[in-house]
């Protein structure tokens, strides 16, 4: 019975990140809706995706730099 821990680790990071997400975008944007309108849920749109580029781009680096580990190793 040969469980993988890494990938069991990795998939529940995935899903707890997009479970994140949902709520942010959902429950967070929703309330700025309802309380201030279209116009304040655009902004706060805007503004949580300015929040989250800069750690999109670490994720990314990150991506690269294991992918570029792996690549090397395999060979």
């Amino acid at each position: 019975m040969g469980h993988d821990l890494r990938k069991y680790a990795r998939e529940t990071n995935i899903r707890l990140f997009i479970g994140f997400l949902l709520i942010l975008f959902i429950v967070g944007d929703g309330l700025i809706f309802v309380i201030y309108g279209a116009g304040g849920a655009l902004m706060g749109l805007v503004c949580i995706f300015a929040g989250l580029a800069p750690l999109a781009l670490i994720a990314l680096a990150l991506w690269g730099i294991d992918w570029l580990v792996r690549k090397d190793h395999d060979e």
